[in-house]
């Protein structure tokens, strides 16, 4: 039987597939009887799985990070679909085709991270592209920005999903930027590159998403604060020259106030051209990516819209 993906489920189907477990949990009902709920993943995206009348052994027979088998049914439920799980049986990874659970193949991975390397090697400020180089050396940053997701539900949930948001937003910043005059192309280039570089140490990923424990106390704009320390420091001892300190502190500032507004978890509200113009285009990125994914995993296809998402408070158009 050909492999029917998460993207792929319809209601009511007969499911005995291979996943990705992750998050799992093992509850109590209303009456008291025990319920498993687990996190199913594929190169395609993520459903959740409920197996009734749980026992702790199920709980225990599989983890976080493992391949299982699952045997059920998916439904359509509150306008998302789900799988009913009757059996779960850890499998070997070495039985894994990984090609059936990998977003973007090494080879995207690669040349997304030349063309990176090419946008920040173009910038003309002789301070920042010391800085940028100091970044694409480090071989073991460079593994970790690669695999790291961008979020763990949101957009770009998946391994490389940094990398290609990434990417994304600094190819936009070169065309919004000379429709500006007052904007430094070269300050909202190196802004994109750094404003999420925190979470290759705020997320895990190896092989399941979830968040560090660093992650969960400090989060990626501080730990992205630090990571830029660490690498001024570097650039100051490998040029012989100060970092420029103004250059500095415009540097962090767009990584504190991305996010845009306190509400979203900024500690400052964007306050200089460059930081604005990060804050917009990143988040225009992320609800393009959204609205998107939407239309693609739309179980609703009898309708030209999808179905309500509580998330961003509307429907989208299919067209």
């Amino acid at each position: 039987m050909s492999r029917r993906y998460v993207n792929e489920l319809s209601d009511g189907e007969t499911v005995d597939q291979i996943f990705l477990a992750s998050e799992k949990q093992l509850r109590p009902n209303r009456q008291g009887n025990l319920y498993l709920q687990v996190r199913l993943s594929d190169k395609t995206g993520s459903i959740t799985a409920m197996m009734w009348n749980a026992s702790q052994k199920q709980y225990d027979g599989f983890e976080n990070g493992d391949f299982i088998q699952v045997k059920g049914a998916s439904q359509l439920y509150n306008g998302g679909m789900q799988v009913l799980a009757k059996g779960i049986t850890k499998v070997a990874a070495d039985n894994i085709d990984e090609t059936e659970f990998t977003t973007l193949s090494n080879s995207t991975l690669e040349k997304m991270t030349s063309r990176i390397a090419e946008l920040l090697r173009s910038m003309r400020n002789i301070h920042l592209q010391n800085l940028a180089e100091c970044f694409l050396v480090d071989d073991e940053f460079m593994r970790q920005f690669r695999s790291a997701p961008a979020g763990i539900k949101n957009h770009h949930a998946y391994r490389g999903g940094l990398l290609e948001h990434t990417l994304s937003l600094m190819e936009v910043a070169t065309v919004v930027a000379p429709h500006y005059p007052g904007l430094d192309p070269d300050l909202l280039l190196m802004g994109a590159f750094l404003h999420d570089m925190g979470k290759t140490k705020e997320l895990t990923y190896e092989p399941d998403l979830g968040y560090s424990d660093s992650g969960q106390l400090l989060g990626h704009l501080i730990q992205g604060v630090d990571m830029l320390d660490e690498k001024i420091q570097s650039t100051t001892k490998q040029s012989g020259e100060a970092f420029p300190a103004n250059l500095s502190v415009r540097l962090k500032h767009m990584i504190v106030s991305h996010h845009g507004q306190y509400e979203f978890g900024s500690p400052k509200l964007p306050m200089t051209l460059e930081a604005i113009a990060l804050h917009h285009l990143d988040n225009m990125d992320a609800r393009m990516h959204c609205a998107q994914q939407m239309i693609e995993e739309d179980v609703n296809t009898d309708s030209q819209w999808t179905i309500y998402n509580p998330s961003i408070g509307r429907k989208i158009y299919k067209g």
